[in-house]
């Protein structure tokens, strides 16, 4: 039977379901107009709140940030005078189109080489060997030349193609080509062909990156203005009015002190690439390479220009700034500059004269260099070596700081210092210098000098004097035909370098030059070797830190930190930064002042005796030195080290002439004292005279 449903429940069923309806049309209704404002806001946020936010983004993503270098800094002497000069150069520029085949590069390469000036020395030996290995990649697969694989030996072949070079592989190919490539090599192909190819590679240098890359350096005017003319037949090339290139006027002149700057065709050096790029340079960057330049490239390259550059429809570059480049600060050294030429024409004649005369056979290097010892503001370094066999000259002036030689008798006035700073010799005893027998072994001065006390023991330079504090320092005392009995030889040798690192001796001394040689420190624990070590025969010092030495005892027991540069001011300002402040390294103890004095004392007995030869007693103001004859097997270094004037040194010197003369009876007289220091001091003295000095 079927249950009959009234017309009430029916109707009330209808209205239920309507509800349940309509509640779910709102409810989607309601979902849809969410869904719509959660996209207006999206909208309104992405137009109006984060609209630059992504225009930049969109910038990022459709240009490219071009980086070029503003004029480098310049660097001045203590007198103003411009010693690295940064002067105008046009370039030939270039900007990679988009979308240009090799053969296109190529066609546009031969057109840059056909219509201006170029000449082939317009390219380095690595640019030339790189243009040939371009050009074998060019030949025809069949050819033996092709991609340069004939300049491999068999072997070299065969590891090539098996893969046996690993990851290393282009890295591996590209050294031993670049190795192999001869001039006679060279020669083989056109030398337009080759420059050609040259160019093709200066303009790939950046194209994968958008950076501006230098084609041609210091352009003539003609060239400029053909460009400027008919840039539409030379797509991506432009002038570079900004351009700039470094130069030395004073020549050769502290030339390797100073340094070298990339040019704009090379960019950023291999040999530095990883840490210019760390410091966020980019690789056409012109930077510095070596010495000042290096040291101080973050002062002196200034605030890279910005630009954007965005391609059109023809794929042409085109470049909006938006960072204005800042030329770089200048810095000024401590450097005169009338000094430094003085003492570079005496030290490289005196080479050029005596290098390999009679009883000189093996002197091919000389060294001096100059410093305020009250500051460590330097004032000159020069050194020079010649080559034996074409006795052609190099300059060397770093050869001060990288450089080793034996000081010889220069260190007794640490050695002084230190036998009485520990008690085991007295000031003012008395020691007869003759012949010394130990163990059946005869040691001696040059001469016996008889009776001398600590000062005439300097100026005299007594080998003997200086073995008894060695001998008593170790523990012992000299016994006539004894041998020596030194308990702890090494605790003794390590006793003595303290006391000469107390003058800077076996240290590197932090002149601000990117390396330093610190010292050789030999190896030898036999107790001979103390009685070497006190007359300055054992280790081996640079000239700086012989300069160092001499500087302490100059300046009443300060050591400073030598520096070349003194300040750097702010292009078009007068604001001067970074300024050098004297840095002082160490003081010797002032209770051990007198002894101090004691040193000095020799050391001006050594010029007023005579035996720091004339040159010195010269000098128009008293002077002090000690020098130095060290034995290197059949050869003697001869050195001398000084300061003056004695009562208020304004200047420290060491000159170093390494196996300047031969080890025998025949020794010629120390070249250093006899003819370099002198005329070097009176140019000194002579632009600085000494007002608080009395003369002599």
């Amino acid at each position: 039977m079927v249950k009959k449903i009234s017309k009430e429940a029916l109707k009330e069923k209808r209205n239920a379901l309507n509800r349940v309806i309509s509640n779910r049309i709102l409810i989607l209704a309601f979902a849809i107009l969410s869904v719509f404002g959660i996209i207006l806001g999206r909208l309104i946020y992405l137009q109006a709140i984060s609209h630059d936010e992504y225009m930049a983004k969109q910038d990022d993503y459709t240009s490219i940030r071009q980086y070029t270098q503003p004029p480098r800094g310049q660097i001045y002497d203590r007198n103003g005078n411009v010693l690295a000069k940064t002067v105008v150069s046009h370039n030939i520029v270039y900007t990679a189109p988009n979308n240009l085949s090799s053969e296109d590069y190529l066609l546009y390469a031969d057109r840059v080489n056909t219509v201006f000036d170029v000449s082939s020395e317009d390219f380095s030996d690595q640019d030339l060997k790189e243009a040939y290995i371009t050009y074998t990649r060019f030949l025809d697969q069949s050819d033996p030349k092709y991609q340069g694989l004939d300049l491999l030996t068999e072997k070299e072949l065969e590891d090539y193609k098996s893969g046996a070079w690993g990851s290393n592989t282009n890295a591996k190919l590209y050294s031993i080509q670049m190795k192999a490539i001869t001039d006679d090599i060279l020669k083989e192909v056109d030398e337009k062909e080759l420059r050609t190819y040259a160019i093709y590679n200066r303009m790939m240098a950046n194209a994968s990156t958008g950076q501006e890359s230098t084609i041609l350096e210091d352009v003539a005017d003609p060239d400029v203005a053909y460009l400027v003319e008919h840039k539409t037949e030379f797509p991506g090339f432009d002038v570079n009015f900004g351009g700039w290139k470094r130069e030395y006027p004073y020549g050769e002149s502290l030339s390797d002190v100073l340094g070298t700057v990339s040019t704009s065709t090379e960019g950023l050096p291999d040999s530095s690439s990883d840490y210019y790029r760390s410091k966020g340079y980019q690789f056409n960057a012109q930077v510095g390479k070596s010495g000042l330049e290096y040291q101080y490239n973050d002062i002196l390259a200034g605030t890279e220009e910005i630009a954007k550059i965005t391609y059109d429809s023809n794929g042409l570059a085109h470049k909006e700034i938006i960072q204005e480049a800042r030329k770089g600060n200048d810095i000024y050294l401590s450097i005169d500059i009338d000094v430094q030429t003085k003492m570079d024409e005496t030290v490289k004649t005196v080479l050029e004269q005596n290098a390999g005369t009679t009883n000189r056979e093996n002197f091919y290097s000389l060294y001096m260099n100059m410093m305020d010892p009250n500051t460590g503001d330097m004032i000159a370094l020069s050194g020079y070596q010649m080559d034996p066999e074409t006795r052609q000259m190099t300059y060397f002036a770093s050869g001060n700081y990288l450089t080793l030689a034996n000081p010889g008798s220069c260190v007794k006035g640490a050695t002084v210092y230190m036998g009485e700073s520990e008690g085991v010799m007295q000031p003012g005893e008395y020691i007869n210098d003759t012949v010394m027998n130990i163990g059946g072994e005869e040691f001696g001065s040059f001469s016996n000098h008889g009776v001398v006390n600590d000062i005439q023991a300097l100026s005299v330079s007594s080998n003997v004097y200086m073995f008894h504090i060695a001998i008593r320092l170790g523990g012992d005392t000299y016994k006539e035909g004894e041998p020596l009995n030194i308990p702890n030889v090494t605790g003794s040798l390590d006793l003595m370098r303290h006391y000469y690192s107390m003058f800077g001796l076996g240290n590197e001394t932090g002149l601000d030059v990117p390396e330093e040689t610190p010292a050789y420190i030999g190896v030898n624990d036999s107790p001979g070797m103390l009685l070497n070590y006190a007359i300055g025969q054992f280790d081996m010092y640079s000239p700086m830190q012989m300069l160092q030495y001499v500087s302490t005892i100059a300046a009443d027991g300060k050591m400073y930190k030598p520096h070349l540069m003194t300040h750097a001011m702010e292009v078009n300002s007068d604001q001067v930064f970074d300024v050098q402040e004297p840095q002082l390294k160490n003081t010797l103890p002032e209770e051990n002042q007198a002894i101090l004095d004691r040193v000095q004392e020799g050391f001006k007995a050594c010029v007023d005796d005579g035996n720091c030869f004339e040159g010195l007693q010269n000098q128009p103001y008293s002077m002090a030195a000690k020098t130095g004859t060290a034995e290197v097997e059949e050869w003697t270094t001869a050195n001398i080290v000084g300061y003056g004037p004695y009562e208020d040194p304004s200047v420290a010197f060491a000159c170093i002439a390494p196996t300047s003369s031969v080890n025998n009876q025949s020794v010629s007289p120390n070249i250093c004292a006899t003819q370099v220091v002198g005329p070097v001091l009176q140019t000194y003295f002579e632009k600085y005279p000494q007002e608080d000095a009395a003369q002599q």
